[in-house]
């Protein structure tokens, strides 16, 4: 029995204490045999993940923001082209007060000049009194024409 008897004398109290708290929850070991396994995080993945992650993120928000512009940059050619033809017809002869919402049809005159017609090219059937047909349009309510249709790409 001797075997087991300990030697107090031995023991560095100083040292026990350190093993000791009140609250074991904050220590950085586990303080009893049913804890959980508390290992050392590698401090250079963790960060190395969460910048890519953050690459990953501002990646997809630059793309996002592309394709927004994009959408822009296509809405505003749209509106260009809508002021060009909205301009043209403003200067064309049109011997009628255009209503808005309803479709008319461009067409360029022998001499050059164009006219804005209430009458589609295929009611005038073989006697075609023009030039060329240039676009079908309809007045939109801000007074700018949009092309329906249209034989010409530059109006497209």
């Amino acid at each position: 029995m001797e075997k087991n008897k300990v030697d107090i004398s031995q023991i560095d109290l100083d040292k026990e204490r350190e093993k000791i708290t009140d609250l074991p929850g904050l220590i950085e070991y586990a303080h009893h045999a049913g804890s959980a396994i508390i290992k050392p995080e590698d401090k250079g993945r963790i960060k190395g993940n969460a910048v890519a992650a953050m690459h990953d993120q501002t990646d997809r928000q630059f793309h996002q923001l592309y394709e927004q512009m994009q959408t822009l940059i296509e809405q505003a050619k749209y509106l260009k082209k809508r002021v060009e033809v909205s301009e043209r017809i403003y200067q064309a002869h049109v011997p009628f007060q255009p209503v808005i919402g309803k479709v008319y049809y461009l067409y360029k005159k022998k001499d050059g000049t164009d006219l804005l017609s209430m009458v589609s090219p295929d009611e005038w059937g073989k006697s075609f009194p023009y030039e060329v047909f240039e676009a079908e349009v309809r007045l939109l309510s801000d007074h700018t024409w949009e092309v329906v249709k249209s034989n010409n790409s530059a109006y497209i």
